[in-house]
């Protein structure tokens, strides 16, 4: 059983857990520039988890209460799109949104992403999504901001 606030799925296996770790010691600078908005409940109040393991899959950053995930999309998503649009739907089947971001835009625009990230909080779902998932607004290695330039 886990303890209070972690997330355990079946798909967790021991050697996604130790990359995690690993990922953490090991982030991007933009990776690190949102973390520091979003550590210690520093962002409109709200706890984020960063390499936060999920159904099988280690997203950038993860909010629970608002079960919004925040990927930080560089160049090598340009590589795995394929695989980024499967976690999506999958963690859209279990409830979670995922926003995507480019390195980009946090490092020119972090207050936009922050304001961003806030209403996708505000409006994510607490309960599952239907079983075909939710879609996410943003397609992976493209800003969600491009609109807001």
């Amino acid at each position: 059983m886990p303890e209070y606030g972690q997330i355990s799925y079946p798909r967790s296996d021991p050697d996604k857990r130790t990359l995690t770790f690993q990922l953490r010691r090991r982030t991007t600078p933009a990776e690190q520039r949102l973390w520091q908005s979003l550590r210690a409940d520093r962002l409109a109040g709200l706890h984020f988890r960063r390499q936060q393991l999920i159904a099988g899959f280690i997203v950038d950053f993860y909010c629970h209460a608002a079960r919004l995930a925040v990927e930080v999309d560089g160049p090598v998503h340009e590589t795995q799109a394929e695989y980024d649009a499967e976690r999506d739907r999958i963690l859209g089947r279990e409830g979670i949104q995922v926003l995507h971001i480019a390195n980009e835009d946090v490092e020119r625009r972090l207050p936009l992403v922050l304001r961003h990230i806030i209403a996708a909080c505000g409006e994510a779902s607490p309960t599952p999504a239907s079983p075909e998932g939710s879609a996410v607004p943003s397609p992976p290695g493209r800003s969600s901001l491009e609109n807001n330039r």
